[in-house]
């Protein structure tokens, strides 16, 4: 049986969480705790995120067989940690919809239609700005440039 990123959240070990109406600060370990189980829901929860994750694993692969110059591989990395976290986004927004009653849900369509299309458009000015590396150093692989 799957369990959803809702189930999962709350079936989270809350015995380090601080009690309700606390004034206390939590620890950097506790946030990063929580910011490393919201990464794994978020790549769990979503066969779109294996898609952006395949493409990212291609760029990196690509980018090292061809010896991209440094100011490239950031530009690389960049875009492709944009279009995870945009996806992270996507994903914290459908989890957040699914645990709302049915008529609210239905409300939340234009709001989970606009966060795909934001990945969309992320996405694809990823794509335009990979393509623009590797086709520039493909040209100087091959002396076109």
């Amino acid at each position: 049986m799957k369990v959803t990123a809702i189930e999962s959240i709350e079936r989270r070990d809350d015995s380090e969480a601080l009690p309700k109406g606390s004034t206390a600060t939590r620890t950097w370990r506790h946030k990063f705790a929580d910011a490393w189980r919201g990464i794994k829901l978020g790549v769990r929860g979503q066969s779109s995120f294996f898609v952006h994750f395949f493409v990212a694993a291609a760029a990196l692969t690509a980018a090292w067989v061809m010896s991209l110059d440094w100011v490239s591989w950031c530009l690389v990395i960049l875009c492709i940690g944009i279009v995870l976290a945009a996806e992270m986004f996507n994903s914290a927004l459908e989890a957040l919809c699914r645990g709302l009653d049915e008529r609210s849900r239905s409300r939340c369509a234009p709001a989970l239609d606009i966060a795909a299309g934001a990945v969309l458009i992320i996405a694809s000015m990823a794509a335009i700005v990979g393509a623009i590396i590797f086709i520039i150093r493909l040209a100087q692989m091959l002396h076109w440039w």
